[in-house]
């Protein structure tokens, strides 16, 4: 039995010798890239990650990147707490709920934005935030809306108490406007176009007029970026080749995206549609959105300020525990 055994592994390794072409000798085998598990909600603005994904620029910059999808940014943090996710993808105001002393992460990347997707429709007679005192305005309470409305008031010295606030989803806050039951609300498409059409309905205020202010970042765990800084650096290449790939092949890109990204953006038309009032960051971009004192950080800022006075944060958090700019630069 051991003289058979040995004489298989004889002729194994003489067989496996003669598959090697004349010349070259053999090395070692190239080791696994890591897989980074990251966890995304249905939404335009990531569709550059599914297009690194299957058109392989993610696997030429030597990382494995699984997405993983869970609509709750909710359930999306736990996981992430849990270990059950690397990372995730989130607006900016959102990742300052989540964070704690003992719960750590940080923005990488900043990935899209909104230039007009989102807003504030509202009543003809409606002409300014401040002709907001007293009227019943739609939204829904918490979320990058509530966010987005918070920092208009507080540029025009505003509050929500001075507002008839209405807690709703942005959906139905586009409806109820729409149905009339409310004076205002701040919602997305499609219904910022459907208030420019109905009469008597106007679009108040755009997210194309504070750009940088609704971003989508890359978060991951701080013991995720400590242990794997060239798996997270090769992501945010690949992050950087597929947008370059899109601005020079939209079409294809965009059917990419649409078919992986899926849901309620399946169809590539409804997907076109969306991004348009999206913008995706590139490197430039990303150089300057996150330089030293650049605008994530007043946008970090702002979200902690606003979150707080609502008691939704109540640890001790800053702009720089958000943010780690030192990824930006990738050059795998």
């Amino acid at each position: 039995m051991w003289r058979a055994g040995r004489l298989f592994v004889v002729v194994f390794v003489v067989l496996a010798a003669a598959l090697v072409p004349a010349g070259v000798q053999p090395g070692p085998a190239r080791a696994a890239a890591t897989t980074l598990r990251i966890g995304y909600s249905t939404w335009v603005g990531y569709g550059p990650l599914f297009l690194a994904r299957d058109d392989r620029f993610f696997d030429e910059a030597g990382v494995n990147v699984d997405l993983v999808n869970i609509e709750d940014p909710k359930l999306r943090f736990a996981a992430l707490a849990a270990g059950r996710l690397d990372g995730l993808v989130t607006t900016l105001d959102t990742m300052s709920l989540y964070w704690r002393p003992d719960f750590q992460f940080q923005a990488v990347l900043g990935l899209d934005d909104s230039k007009g997707g989102d807003g504030i429709v509202s009543k003809d007679s409606i002409r300014t935030v401040r002709d907001l005192r007293g009227r019943r305005v739609a939204v829904n309470r918490g979320s990058v809306s509530d966010f987005f409305l918070n920092v208009l008031l507080r540029k025009n010295g505003m509050t929500e108490s001075q507002l008839n606030i209405i807690n709703m989803r942005q959906d139905d806050a586009g409806a109820a406007f729409l149905s009339g039951k409310v004076d205002a609300a701040v919602t997305w498409e499609p219904w910022l176009s459907r208030a420019k059409q109905a009469p008597g309905g106007h679009v108040l205020v755009d997210s194309s007029q504070t750009p940088g202010l609704i971003v989508d970042v890359l978060v991951l765990r701080r013991d995720v970026l400590a242990a794997q800084p060239a798996a997270v650096r090769a992501m945010v290449t690949g992050w950087y080749r597929a947008v370059e790939y899109w601005k020079a092949h939209p079409d294809d890109a965009d059917a990419i995206m649409a078919k992986a990204v899926g849901g309620w953006l399946k169809d590539v038309k409804t997907f076109k549609e969306t991004l348009a009032g999206v913008r995706y960051y590139d490197q430039t971009i990303n150089r300057q959105y996150m330089a030293s004192g650049g605008q994530i950080y007043t946008t970090a800022q702002n979200a902690i300020d606003i979150w707080r006075s609502f008691g939704k944060i109540t640890v001790k958090e800053s702009a720089s525990d958000l943010v780690n700019p030192s990824f930006v630069n990738a050059t795998n």
